[in-house]
């Protein structure tokens, strides 16, 4: 049984491989940029690519890279390749690491995207800031659910707070838990 005054707990330690997003599109360094916006654009569309040189993830080319580095500067995407607009060194982080430790990576290496590498260093993943703000969310929405239900639960049974006697009609009053007798003394 759990009583008014007792605290709930949360575990809101979240691995980032819970929530990552598997098999990120991946392009090799020396595609041109219209092959990655087309790679971006294929099915199940996405804002990034994980470039790679011979098989191993060397940097990534973001919607941002593609607007700032190419369009704005109208170049045309035919003619400019990956490895002259990626984003290197790749900033990743570790698939047992939390949600809020890649949270904290993204602000401070002022990223939106994260690739998400195993033991062995090989990118498994990718967390977006929109990943995170949806598993946030989430708790966030939670605990305010926990909240609610511990401020107005009526325990049926148990022992009152103020007179110590058994009970099975005990209401929360002020964050106690107070029988019938005690309350209708209150009231009065």
């Amino acid at each position: 049984m759990t009583y008014a005054n007792e605290k709930i707990q949360l575990d809101t330690k979240v691995a980032v491989r819970d929530i990552m997003r598997r098999n990120p599109k991946t392009i090799d360094y020396r595609a041109t940029v219209a092959d990655a916006a087309r790679k971006m654009c294929n099915k199940d569309p996405s804002g990034s690519c994980i470039v790679l040189k011979e098989n191993v993830a060397v940097g990534i080319v973001t919607e941002q890279d593609l607007n700032c580095k190419v369009v704005a500067k109208d170049i045309r995407p035919s003619e400019a390749y990956v490895y002259e607009i990626m984003t290197s060194p790749l900033i990743t982080l570790h698939a047992d690491k939390t949600v809020e430790d890649a949270a904290h990576l993204m602000i401070k290496s002022r990223v939106r995207r994260l690739p998400i590498i195993n033991d062995k260093g090989i990118v498994i993943g990718i967390v977006s800031v929109r990943d995170i703000v949806a598993v946030s969310t989430e708790i966030n929405e939670l605990m305010g659910e926990l909240v609610v239900i511990n401020q107005t639960k009526d325990l049926s049974s148990g022992m009152c707070s103020r007179c110590g006697r058994m009970s099975d009609d005990l209401r929360t009053v002020d964050g106690s838990l107070i029988c019938s007798l005690c309350n209708e003394e209150d009231r009065l």
